[in-house]
């Protein structure tokens, strides 16, 4: 509506426009009334208004003509707008010549003359671009409709004006035969002229882009039309002059044609491509003949009789109206045709959609039953047989209340209640109805109140058996809160029966019970999966046995389980069923003919200050069974709470480890004690022993804490080994140690130092650390030959074909290995022969005892002696007193390092005692 608004109102420059035309128009109406200044002036001033408002019509048109025109319907718009201006134009023309007669040479104008020549074309261009407009599409029918509408309109103004002006004048005659012809064009020509306006009214195009304003071009026309027979007349009996009120129509007729030109183009709502059918398109052509029958009979009654140009108009009208009734009758019959034929086609389709429905409704899978309000059952599909085995001619007219127990039949009532005052309200109830067995089958209806439709009058129930989704659904729940293998509950019931125990215990205790299978590994590895799950369910089956009959037993997944006791005495009561389950579990089990024996660990928490909810109670037994485990299989451990303590104090000591290693950058770091970052490289010497010079350094990570001070690697190695943090900060050690070597060997090119690196074996879980090591290698410049990497014995009996060749890997680059603290594990000397290994590290345990003909320096001989034989370098750790120092070296022991020598050191000091080797002890 507003953007019709908008369109609606005209532009500031076209309001002008028109007030000034308005203005203009009425002070030359005033001019030629009072005559001021006398007939000269006024015929001047007529002439020249005449001239002006000619030419300024063709400019506005031409003007409009030569917009921009994209569409083929503006392109014919256009050529409307210029016919039209050339029509006025060619009337300036005569204007002109009528000034020149009048206004410079001061004589009559002649009649006929050039002036009339001019004022000649005037109609044929304007009914040329009347006609040039684009109108709306119509059928064969519907041009000729129009065609004969037009015919009409045109034969009947032709009688009307013939009886009004034409004839009169005919009768009257003229001076010459041309002068006779050229008056009766002027008002013949208006009319021609108004026919086709009247004629492009009822059919121009309705819809979308208005080419014309019509009304306003019409309107000038008519004014046009009485000015020119007003002429006409005037003429013949030679009374006319130029400056009279009757040359004002013309001056009107050229305004609103410019107003038409400058009027903004208005867009309106699509309308009915077939304008005819319009109420003014209907009437037009009748309302013309009427016209002209009323203008005749007039006529006939007035004289009495009539020329014969009045009788074949008649005659010709009278042909014109007989044609287009049978046309319409024509119309009427096809119309008649098709109209029948859409009303059988609706039919049919309505007949087959009627069949569709009652298809489904049938055999659907839902059952559909309408019922009264008392609940009397008034239609039944036929599916009731299907569903519920009933069959429907014994079903309609009972009470459906009948076929109900009487909890679900109160139930429906009261769904009946709920939805009898609200037309078209629905409910959802679940109901269990008999089938006709015997038995129930549960049932969901959806219950629809059509009481006010008058095709149904009743509740409409649509019911559907929903027994095995019931089913199927309760299945699901189960499974969603049990173990699949042992039926036990599991994690999510465990913590929803401990939360409602806590919720529902009064002043009364509870306790949660973790137990952890020991040895269950090794089952699953030795026997294979299915027998572990045969004793998954063994010990289930034990323990469900060992507790009380209201308490919970549950599994967690793999070898976990708990127990909740909901009442407990005292905690002895919780003490005494951890004994009973270590009992039963003591017992063997019997897996596919296999004696297999299994203990577990039990941690017990009770309910109290630090176990207010169930994620407490369950974290506390969590913790406490592995304090349990930690003391050995078999055994059973209660809840204290250093326990959380430790907790608490380990996880921030991890936060505080891996804030620690992201301020070392990754890479970078302090190389010394008093360095700004947290981690610090300490370096202790390896010295030879024969001579006594240092020939390498061990690199040996430090953590210098902010609040707790210097903590011990045994501290904090654990921890990043359990946290995963033991992957970056070997990375940074081994590039810090690696940047270091190079450092020192930049001020002494000569002296070739060996960095030593030890490696853990979470980092040999990493697939890319020969990768790794090879790229620190390059970043820092150090040769490969002059890094050794440390490893335990352990490293190498885990995941053997793995880790063989990972150091394979690492020995391609160049790299040395070590095994360190040797002599502790089960290193073979099949293993030992396998792996690259250049050096041995003699544990610390065997040093601290040489003195002597002792096993600890039988042993320590005899693992030097070893390194001798398989081409390895051996190397005495923890070496403190000078009698160990000598004894090793009376045995062949290449390198050493201890206390004895030097403690680790920061970088500075070790720089230092590199430019000094006189500050060992040695």
């Amino acid at each position: 509506m507003l953007g019709r608004l908008r369109h609606v109102v005209p532009t500031r420059g076209y309001a002008i426009l028109c007030g000034t035309a308005a203005a203009v128009t009425a002070l030359l109406f005033v001019a030629l009334v009072t005559g001021a200044g006398g007939p000269i002036v006024a015929q001047n001033t007529s002439n020249v208004a005449l001239f002006a408002a000619a030419l300024a019509a063709a400019w506005g048109c031409l003007t409009k003509a030569l917009g921009k025109a994209q569409r083929p319907v503006a392109r014919r718009v256009r050529w409307s707008w210029a016919l039209t201006g050339l029509g006025a134009f060619s009337w300036g023309v005569g204007q002109m010549f009528c000034i020149w007669y009048e206004t410079i040479q001061g004589t009559e104008v002649p009649f006929p003359s050039l002036a009339d020549a001019g004022y000649f074309w005037m109609m044929p261009f304007t009914a040329a671009g009347l006609l040039v407009l684009p109108m709306s599409r119509q059928s064969v029918a519907q041009q000729a409709r129009s065609i004969l509408d037009g015919l009409m309109i045109a034969a009947s103004l032709l009688l009307i004006t013939w009886i009004l002006i034409l004839g009169p004048l005919a009768r009257q005659g003229a001076d010459s035969f041309l002068a006779l012809l050229v008056t009766l064009w002027y008002p013949g020509g208006d009319v021609v002229v108004l026919t086709v306006v009247l004629f492009m009214l009822a059919r121009l195009r309705a819809g979308g882009h208005r080419p014309m304003s019509l009304p306003l071009v019409g309107t000038g026309l008519a004014a046009f039309t009485v000015s020119d027979s007003g002429y006409a007349y005037l003429t013949l009996i030679d009374n006319y002059g130029s400056g009279a009120v009757l040359d004002l129509g013309w001056f009107v007729g050229f305004v609103l044609i410019l107003v038409a030109s400058r009027k903004p183009d208005l867009e309106h709502a699509a309308g009915d491509s077939d304008a005819l059918t319009r109420p003014l398109g209907v009437m037009l052509p009748y309302i013309a003949v009427l016209g002209a029958l009323c203008t005749s009979t007039f006529e006939v009654l007035r004289h009495g009789a009539h020329d014969p140009v009045v009788s074949w108009s008649r005659s010709a009208i009278i042909l014109l109206i007989v044609g287009r009734q049978l046309l319409t009758l024509l119309e009427n019959r096809n119309l008649t045709r098709d109209l029948e034929d859409r009303v059988e086609a609706r039919t049919a389709e309505l007949r087959a959609s009627e069949q569709r429905f009652q298809a489904l409704v049938q055999h659907s899978s839902d059952v559909v039953t309408v019922v009264a309000v008392d609940g009397t059952i008034t239609y039944q599909s036929e599916s009731i047989t299907r569903v519920f085995g009933y069959d429907r001619e014994h079903v309609a007219g009972q009470r459906l209340t009948g076929f109900l127990p009487d909890e679900a039949r109160a139930r429906l009532e009261e769904a009946f209640g709920a939805v009898a005052d609200t037309p078209y309200a629905s409910r959802v109830v679940e109901i269990p109805m008999r089938h006709a067995d015997g038995h129930f089958r549960l049932a969901e209806v959806t219950i629809t109140n059509l009481l006010a439709d008058a095709n149904v009058q009743g509740l409409v129930l649509n019911s559907r058996d929903i027994s095995e989704r019931k089913e199927l659904e309760d299945q699901l729940v189960h499974e969603a809160f049990h173990d699949g293998l042992t039926k036990l509950a599991n994690r999510a019931l465990f913590k929803d029966r401990v939360e409602l125990a806590l919720r529902r215990r009064g002043d009364a205790d509870i306790a949660v019970l973790f137990l952890d299978l020991d040895g269950f590994k090794e089952v699953n590895d030795s026997l294979g999966h299915a027998a572990g799950d045969q004793l998954l369910v063994q010990v289930a089956d034990r323990l469900a046995a060992a507790v009380r009959p209201g308490d919970t037993v549950a599994r967690f997944g793999g070898d976990e389980f708990a127990v909740l006791i909901d009442v407990v005495d005292n905690a002895d009561d919780a003490d005494d069923l951890a004994t009973r389950i270590i009992d039963a579990l003591d017992l063997q089990f019997d897996i596919d003919n296999t004696e297999i024996h299994v203990r577990g660990s039990i941690g017990i928490a009770l309910t109290g200050p630090d176990a207010a909810d169930a994620d407490q109670l369950m974290r506390n037994a969590d913790l406490a069974m592995y304090r349990a485990k930690a003391a050995g299989e078999g055994t059973f451990a209660r809840y204290d709470p250093a326990m959380h303590s430790g907790l608490v104090d380990r996880l921030q000591l991890a936060a505080d480890l891996r804030r620690a290693l992201e301020g070392t950058g990754g890479t970078g770091g302090a190389g010394g004690a008093e360095g700004t970052g947290e981690l610090v490289l300490y370096y202790q010497p390896t010295i030879e022993l024969r001579s006594g010079t240092v020939t390498g350094f061990e690199a040996l990570v430090r953590w210098n804490h902010p609040v707790r001070g210097m903590i011990s690697p045994a501290d904090f190695i654990p921890l990043a080994e359990s946290t995963g943090l033991i992957r970056p900060l070997g990375q940074w050690v081994l590039a810090e140690a690696c940047r270091q070597g190079v450092e020192w060997g930049a001020g002494d090119p000569d002296r070739v130092l060996t960095m030593a690196v030890n490696v853990s074996g979470r980092q040999f879980d990493q697939t890319d650390l020969p990768a790794i090591v090879a790229g620190v290698l390059a970043d820092t410049g150090l040769p490969p030959e002059r890094l050794c990497l440390e490893m335990t014995e352990s490293v190498l009996m885990t995941d053997t074909e793995e880790n063989l060749a990972v150091l394979l890997s690492l020995k391609a680059i160049g790299v040395r290995l070590a095994i360190d603290d040797f002599g502790t594990g089960y290193s073979s000397l099949a293993y030992l022969r396998r792996f690259p290994v250049d050096t041995l590290k003699i544990d610390r345990s065997f040093v601290e005892r040489i003195g002597g003909a002792t096993p600890d320096a039988a042993l320590a001989r005899t693992i030097v002696q070893l390194g001798q034989s398989l081409g390895m370098a051996t190397v005495a750790e923890g070496i403190e007193q000078y009698a160990q120092f000598l004894a090793l070296r009376r045995m062949g022991c290449d390198l050493a390092q201890g206390y004895y020598f030097s403690r680790p050191l920061p970088a500075d000091e070790a720089g230092a005692l590199l430019r000094d080797p006189a500050a060992l002890a040695a």
